[in-house]
């Protein structure tokens, strides 16, 4: 894989996958991003068995090719480096980053080990995304603390037709919020718990998209995808 690509969209891009990379990792490779590099460009990705990410962006790709490296390091990395174009060169188990004057050398993983992400559900409808994100922070506050009751710990969202209700309580408060999107089935319901942190940084993280798709798995699949500006 060898590829070149603007520091500002790798580093942005690099810090939207990282996001949901676990702080201990139950296998050494769930710790890693994985780099794509193909006719479409470049795209990053990681996933924990709970939450995934995906990032598609621009890049001169020279070499087509997957890699898997430390998403924490990748991520220091990245923000660091100068305002100049960035060249990721894999060279047999490393990766070499060079930025202007700047260098770096990181180790591979084994990608043959990472676990293959889930597909996008298709369309559900779509949701203002500055809306999404200010209903999203709003009810977030509520949401509890305490691991040992995950139940309380979520954000259940509600969806009948063109009503969409987000709702959380730590059993000590209660926050409600009540909006309209654009579901393409009118007649569409569905309930569905997600975990509070995981929802609130995503619909931060979306909110500059104009639009947020929403993506519905079929009942008892138990995935729900959100996407906005090649991000999902």
């Amino acid at each position: 894989m060898k590829i070149r690509v603007e520091r500002d969209t790798l580093a942005d891009a690099v810090a939207w996958a990282a996001r949901t990379l676990p702080s201990r990792p139950s296998l050494p490779v769930l710790a890693g991003l994985v780099l794509t590099a193909d006719g479409e460009g470049l795209t990053l990705s990681s996933f924990d068995y709970e939450v995934s990410a995906r990032v598609l962006v621009s890049a001169d790709v020279e070499e087509s090719g997957t890699t898997l490296v430390s998403g924490r390091l990748l991520a220091d990395i990245a923000r660091s480096l100068p305002g100049a174009p960035v060249t990721l060169a894999s060279e047999g188990t490393r990766i070499v980053i060079t930025c202007g004057r700047s260098s770096f050398t990181l180790p591979t993983l084994p990608v043959e080990d990472y676990p293959q992400l889930p597909a996008m559900p298709q369309s559900s409808g779509e949701i203002n995304a500055a809306l999404f994100a200010e209903a999203v922070a709003q009810v977030a506050i509520a949401a509890g603390r305490d691991d040992t009751l995950p139940t309380l710990t979520g954000i259940r969202m509600e969806i009948e037709g063109q009503s969409l209700v987000l709702a959380a309580t730590d059993r000590y408060r209660l926050a409600v919020r009540n909006f309209t999107w654009s579901p393409k089935n009118s007649g569409v319901s569905a309930t569905a718990p997600i975990p509070a942190r995981t929802l609130a940084e995503t619909a931060k993280a979306l909110a500059n998209a104009d639009l947020v798709t929403l993506a519905l798995a079929e009942a008892g699949e138990g995935l729900i995808g959100f996407e906005g500006k090649g991000r999902r």
